[in-house]
């Protein structure tokens, strides 16, 4: 029970008295004899003593039409439908009709009335006290003096779809009728002097429950709207009651005399005898001098939100967004009310911000303006002192308010308890940034209030509501170490966890340990990064899980199981991109690279070179000549591996004198020369002979290196020079007078060095001679008899005497065809086969052979003579050469004419260049 002497009056209407709008200045005057009122649909309905009902609009426009005979005494007025319920009397007696008006049609230029009939409730006629429509239109329930309620069930605008019955009898006079609804539940709440009760509508049975044993006046009864719950509102004579339809609920204590009581908008009126006003005489009647007290009550907020005495009110209506008050002077007041604003106004200048909010809330302001009366009431409380209510207050301004307005205030105050409390629901609507998560965790920090710091980071994922990378940093930054790792493992931060493991506390082996359980891309990324470090302290460890991570990683623990959800192919990285952080480890270096070449025959260039590399440095290093044998033999081995690439093998054999290495490679590049190179380097004058025996045909210029060599040696090196000569002297590799000259330069090459050389070469030289004569002689013979038989074919007759044809054999026939040559054929068989009319067909591949000979030396001639020219009047022979050497000028021009074993064409192109060679040594 709430006393209303402890509520707080306000003046939240402003009251006026209505005026004439014809003549301005002048009050309104009612219709005389008002017995009944009712509002809704635009007007207000108003019914007087001698039948009539008016029509009030809002321009104050008042229309009348005769609806009864004597007088009106009830009118309900439907909110939704245009329908008007009347109860009145067209005789004298007790005889009450009730009549259905619609108000939008006509009837003579009045509305029209759609039903009419008695309100009998038995055989014994009896007064109506009170009438409740249905907004459906479906139900109309009339009261009686003597305690009876008839129910109109069907159609109330038609007689033929509706049927009446008697709900309710009794022995008090019914003061009070309301219509519920609630979903598909339909109840009537049935109010009298001594009782009220409740009927469900929506059973058969229409059920009936007794709510309370004392009742109320008449009038004193309303329904309130859905914000109450749809209650049904009792004014007794000490209190207000509210009902449920099965129970009672809240009651409020206002003393006085109930005259009236009404819900409108949420605000329950009572007309209230004045205490000094004189008691009231029989029922439903007041003395016409009576001063009342009409309050308008506020139930939620627990306020007056007005309070005024007015003479003998009729009745209080809403309409058109006020309330009007009629007296039975025939004036007319209304009530309107402030805004919304205007009434925080008011409650903010007497401090009460309780009610304020209480206020706005029903009020349905926004969020926005709900925060602002927040941030009000928190800046009252902050300047009282009250710092928890204060902090209590702009909380509920997040998501509004700017959180540095709050921030800067208890930051001045150094309230660090509150200012912890507000940035805590801030995280918790998940509004906080990077910064008030930082302020967060350095007050918790300040306040070493490690509790409250571990509830904050140790939250379930759905309850996180800060930004967790910020929360690490400021957490690692405090010194809290443990609480940053674990906030970075739970959260899957891995790079923060590896940073404060292995760079704060020092912890290598649970960093590598956690790197193991990472899927394949972090956990190289993190290799890539921590690696290094993770060497130095954890060799083995660090290359253990490089060897996994670069061949089929499978990471350990719960990662393992998503990481192959994930991928179906193997996890396999790059192992070259590890290499440099095995520096200043080359043992575990050297175990990773063999590690690598086992398990991938397709490992990266890098690793093959770098293994290669430190082989050569053990093999370098070494002192025990066993085991040096042993690292030569596996770097071979490396070396003769498919991963070679030439120029950097080469290079490192080189800068490690690594020998075997060195001609290896060269012999593999086929770089003879640079074998022979190597070997006159090292003076190892049986290897450069050996060399010029296993390569000399591949490259023939060997032999004349290698003699060149030899002849600038002043050591005795005549039994090599000897070799070589017998080997020039064989292959006809260089000129006489070439290698007179080469040798010329050395002091102990005597003249018995090349003496056998240079008779072997003038012996031969004199048999060419003589051959050569003789064919001379033999071809001046042959040209001479050939001249002699072409001057006798062109001087005298030739006799044909061949009697067969040389192409089939057969006895020659006429028409037959005669050559010079003493060939003869048949005419068709010489058609079939010959392949021009002017040759013989036997003679043309003889003479085709000739022919092409004859070619090539003129053009060998030509192009001997063009070379020469060429290269006397250049000032870079050797460029001329390199030219003609890459026009394919010197290649072997083999014929197809040339009969098997003939050297006639090779032997004079060896001789060209060996003169080419000559002269261009010569020049150089």
């Amino acid at each position: 029970m709430a006393a209303f002497l402890q509520w707080r009056k306000f003046v939240f209407f402003d009251k006026d008295t209505v005026k004439d709008p014809v003549d301005n200045g002048k009050n309104f005057v009612l219709p005389h004899g008002i017995s009944a009122c009712d509002s809704g649909r635009g007007h207000i309905v108003l019914g007087d003593m001698d039948g009539k009902i008016w029509l009030l609009t809002r321009s104050l426009q008042l229309t009348s039409f005769q609806a009864y005979k004597l007088r009106v005494t009830h009118l309900y007025q439907l909110k939704q439908h245009s329908i008007l319920v009347s109860v009145g009397q067209d005789e004298q007696g007790i005889n009450p009709l009730v009549k259905v008006w619609n108000l939008e049609k006509r009837d003579s230029g009045n509305p029209l009335c759609t039903r009419i009939f008695p309100a009998i409730p038995g055989n014994k006629p009896t007064e109506v006290s009170c009438l409740s429509v249905h907004e459906n239109l479906n139900f109309m329930a009339i009261g009686f003096t003597d305690g009876s309620v008839v129910l109109t069930k069907g159609d109330i605008t038609r007689d033929r779809h509706s049927k009446t019955l008697t709900l309710h009898e009794g022995t008090s006079p019914v003061t009070g009728l309301a219509f519920r609804q609630v979903a598909k539940v339909t109840h009537l709440f049935v109010a009298t002097l001594e009782k009220v009760h409740c009927y469900t509508l929506s059973i058969k049975e229409y059920a009936k429950v007794e709510l309370d044993t004392h009742g109320c006046a008449l009038r004193c009864s309303s329904l309130a709207d859905p914000s109450q719950d749809s209650q049904f509102i009792v004014a007794g004579e000490e209190c207000v009651y509210l009902y449920q339809p099965d129970e009672r609920g809240p009651c409020f204590a206002f003393d006085g005399h109930k005259l009236l009581a009404h819900w409108h908008r949420g605000y329950l009126f009572l007309l209230i005898r004045d205490a000094k006003s004189p008691n009231k005489t029989e029922f439903g009647s007041s003395s016409p001098s009576d001063k009342q007290l009409l309050t308008i009550y506020d139930l939620d907020n627990k306020f007056i939100a007005y309070s005024a005495s007015f003479d003998d009110v009729v009745d209080v209506v809403a309409e058109w967004g006020s309330f009007y008050i009629l007296t039975r002077d025939g004036r007319m007041s209304v009530l309107q009310e402030k805004d919304t604003q205007t009434k925080l106004e008011m409650l903010f200048k007497k401090n009460l911000f309780v009610m304020a909010i209480n206020l706005a809330k029903s009020q349905h302001l926004d969020s926005d303006g709900l925060s602002e009366i927040f941030r009000q009431y928190g800046d009252h409380l902050y300047l009282k002192g009250d710092h928890d209510g204060a902090i209590q207050q702009y909380i509920r301004t997040i998501g509004k308010l700017e959180p540095s307005y709050v921030i800067r205030k208890f930051l001045d105050a150094q309230r660090i308890h509150n200012l912890t409390a507000y940035l805590q629901a801030l995280h918790r609507q998940s509004l906080a940034n990077a910064d008030h998560t930082t302020l967060l965790l350095n007050c918790y920090t300040k306040l070493k209030d490690s509790s409250k710091l571990e509830e904050f980071i140790k939250s379930s994922e759905s309850e996180v509501h800060f930004d967790v990378e910020i929360a690490i940093k400021v957490l690692r930054q405090a010194g809290y170490h443990s609480h940053a790792v674990f906030l970075a493992e739970k959260h899957m931060h891995h790079e923060w966890y590896l940073k404060i493991q292995l760079e704060d506390l020092k912890n290598y082996q649970e960093g590598l340990r956690y790197i193991g359980r990472l899927p394949f891309e972090q956990a190289e990324s993190n290799m890539k990064r921590y690696g290094k470090t993770l060497m130095h302290h954890v060799p083995e460890g660090t290359t253990l899980l490089l060897k996994g991570l670069c061949t089929n990683y499978q990471p350990s623990g719960e990662a393992a199981e998503r990481d192959s959800l994930g991928r179906g192919r193997a996890n396999k990285a790059n192992s070259e991109e590890f290499i440099p952080i095995f520096a200043n480890n080359p043992r575990e270096l050297k175990a990773f690279l063999e590690h690598m070449m086992e398990v991938d025959s397709r490992c990266p260039q890098g690793v093959y070179d770098t293994l290669l590399e430190l082989r050569l440095q053990d093999w370098a290093h070494e002192q025990d000549p066993v085991r040096k044998k042993v690292l030569q033999g596996e770097a071979v081995s490396l070396l003769r591996s498919d991963s070679t690439v030439f120029d950097k093998a080469l290079v490192l054999c080189q800068m490690h004198n690594f020998k075997e290495g060195v001609l290896y490679l060269y012999e593999k590049g086929k770089l003879y020369q640079q074998i022979m190179h190597y070997h006159m380097q090292n003076e190892e004058y049986g290897k450069v002979v050996e060399a010029c025996q296993r390569y000399g045909d591949q490259e023939g210029c060997l032999w004349e290196q290698a003699l060149g060599y030899f002849a600038r040696k002043e050591e005795d090196c005549k039994a090599y020079i000897s070799e070589v000569l017998l080997h020039i002297d064989q292959n006809n590799l260089m000129p006489p007078l070439l290698v007179v000259q080469t040798l010329a330069h050395n002091s102990t090459a005597t003249l018995s060095v090349i003496k056998d050389y240079l008779i072997n070469k003038l012996q031969r030289e004199s048999q060419q001679i003589e051959d050569d004569e003789r064919k001379i002689h033999q071809y001046r013979d042959e040209t001479a008899h050939l001249r002699s038989e072409i001057q006798e074919l062109k001087t005298s007759a030739k006799i044909f005497q061949k009697t067969k044809c040389n192409m089939c054999n057969s006895p020659l026939e006429l028409p037959s065809v005669h050559f010079l040559c003493s060939h003869s054929f048949h005419q068709h068989c010489f058609e079939s086969y010959a392949e021009s009319e002017a040759e013989c067909p036997t003679c043309t591949p003889e003479n085709r052979k000739v022919m092409d000979m004859l070619r090539a030396q003129d053009q060998k001639r030509d192009l001997h003579d063009h070379f020469n020219r060429q290269l006397r009047s250049s000032n870079d022979g050797f460029s001329v050469v390199a030219d003609y050497f890459g026009r394919g000028v010197f290649n072997k021009l083999t014929l197809v004419t040339d009969p098997p074993g003939s050297k006639t064409v090779g032997s004079l192109e060896v001789n060209l260049q060996r003169d080419l060679l000559v002269h261009t040594k010569r020049n150089c």
